[in-house]
């Protein structure tokens, strides 16, 4: 599972908006939870318990993806080389998966 090491989010914690008040999730642990859920393509309600309460996660991020934060942040991070950044899609159809004939709704 990939976390963000503590140099490197030293290196990115200027980048980052400032955390006030009574905070439970830090910024650090925010990122390593929705990297955990984009590496290994689970749904938020899937996310390990231990990671706290996946609709607090849910929330921050999606402000933050709304605002443009995420994306602004990523392409830095992956423009400076800080963190590998490699985005890929499989896409499956009819004609590379075959399916039994009973499952077709035939």
């Amino acid at each position: 599972m990939m976390e963000l090491r503590q140099e490197q989010y030293q290196e990115i914690k200027p980048s980052l908006p400032v955390q006030r008040g009574y905070v439970k999730l830090s910024n650090r642990k925010l990122l390593n939870r929705i990297w955990s859920v984009a590496e290994h393509g689970c749904k938020w309600r899937g996310l390990p318990s231990k990671f706290g309460n996946w609709p607090t996660i849910y929330r921050r991020m999606n402000r933050g993806a709304k605002a443009g934060v995420l994306n602004r942040r990523f392409e830095a991070w992956r423009a400076k080389q800080i963190i590998p950044v490699r985005i890929g899609g499989y896409s499956l159809d009819s004609r590379s998966v075959k399916v039994h004939p009973d499952g077709t709704g035939a």
